[in-house]
């Protein structure tokens, strides 16, 4: 979230990157709430200082053995006072932190303005496969392969769930293996594996919350959420804690599968695995300090892309316009990886920079050496990679005329020297 004080002194910042993201929030009702709350707060200290003062006046007036009662009179006033104001700031600060937890992050001044449409392609790598025949799709190749039963996994849960089976589950471990091999061995990450239900701290925390209630599941008797993505617990790790200085930059990876309410309610591309309830994905979390934490990114985005570089997968690197944006973002990358039988780039992975809203929301600050006030430390995340597209691309981008498989040479030590899926 944003501090109150900067909203209340950069008011048209705070319009301008509303407009920006085509987002509404009503900041007239939020300025008239602060200022109320600061001329109670203001009253409630004076009407404090009035009650010390009275009550020393009313000991000193009984230990004289004198009239205190007119004193006392007074001071019960007083306190009725408090106690009145003490009330109403509560259900100020109820009101005020709903409004301030409805304003969406900054957005960087080096993205592009705009919808989706102004979106920026910022480098590609890789060429798309070139066949002699007409590719398949991944949803025909897997049928002909059996390696995923989509209507077995439809009659056990519903629509856009899926059951892996055979070489096709066997696949999805080991891309998860290689990730967080190439994470923790290469990229200096440490391993984590969080819980996949977390509470509504958290979710407030990472910024799902409130705005995203009604895409999450959740548990309603035990008001915990099934995670979206693995960025909720493994930020709200250090939630309410102070690092040392020395202790940063600190990288962690975790495997966890991932739960979208709103997977199918798009209307198209919902077939398959483009749009799922349940996907598993490897993420990257930083937690670094605010002078370098853009370069921080660059480096995260260079991570991401050493995944789909060393699967020969081809991809582009998009800049993500203003409206585009996701609510706690500064800035995100989105990389699309492009899959050769529905001939389209799909994303797989974004790498966002929130400076310091997820951080001043979670309560997450390191302390420098030769400072006393701690200040707030910059989150970042990425997926590292998200699995269920990445299959797409992979069975489409490497299915042979008979309808195998090749697997790309990263991923056969994972899966016993195999080379091909048939």
């Amino acid at each position: 979230m944003l501090d109150l004080k900067f909203i209340r002194e950069n008011q048209e910042l705070i319009k301008q990157s509303l407009n920006d993201r085509n987002s509404k929030v009503d900041l007239d009702t939020l300025a008239k709430l602060d200022d109320l709350r600061r001329k109670n707060l203001l009253e409630l200290e004076e009407l404090r200082a009035q009650r010390n003062k009275i009550n020393d006046e009313v000991s000193f007036l009984l230990k004289e053995k004198k009239d205190a009662l007119a004193k006392i009179a007074s001071m019960k006033d007083i306190s009725q006072r408090i106690g009145s104001l003490e009330k109403e700031l509560k259900e100020i600060d109820i009101d005020l932190d709903k409004l301030a937890l409805s304003i969406p992050n900054i957005p960087h001044p080096s993205i592009p303005r705009g919808s989706a449409a102004n979106n920026k392609v910022v480098r590609s790598w890789g060429e798309a496969p070139k066949f002699d025949f007409k590719p398949r799709t991944h949803i025909d190749l897997a049928q002909g392969l059996d390696i995923i039963d989509f209507g077995r996994a439809a009659k056990i849960t519903g629509s856009n769930w899926i059951l892996y089976k055979g070489w096709g589950a066997r696949l999805e471990r080991a891309l998860i293996n290689f990730m967080l091999d190439l994470h923790t061995q290469k990229h200096g990450y440490t391993e984590v594996f969080p819980p996949f239900l977390v509470n509504r701290d958290s979710m407030i925390g990472t910024g799902q919350l409130p705005k995203m209630e009604e895409d999450m599941y959740k548990l309603k008797e035990d008001d915990l959420f099934l995670i979206p993505t693995a960025e909720v617990p493994v930020t709200n790790i250090f939630r309410n804690e102070t690092l040392e200085e020395e202790k940063l930059p600190v990288y962690y990876t975790a495997y966890t599968a991932c739960f979208r309410r709103e997977a199918g309610s798009y209307g198209k591309d919902t077939k398959g695995l483009n749009r799922v309830h349940q996907f598993d994905k490897v993420e990257m979390v930083k937690f670094v300090k605010p002078d370098n934490s853009y370069d921080e990114l660059e480096k995260l985005l260079q991570d991401a892309e050493e995944v789909l570089q060393l699967l020969g997968l081809p991809y582009r690197v998009v800049m993500l316009a203003t409206e585009d944006l996701s609510f706690s973002a500064s800035k995100c990358y989105d990389l699309e990886a492009y899959a050769a039988g529905c001939d389209k780039w799909l994303e797989v992975s974004s790498c966002s920079n929130f400076e310091s809203f997820q951080a001043r929301r979670a309560n997450i600050k390191f302390k420098k050496k030769d400072t006393k006030k701690p200040e707030f430390v910059h989150t970042l995340n990425g997926s590292g990679i998200a699995l269920a597209r990445t299959v797409i691309a992979l069975l489409e981008n490497y299915q042979q005329k008979d309808g195998s498989i090749l697997v790309p040479d990263i991923l056969r030590p994972y899966l016993n020297g195999t080379e091909r899926i048939s």
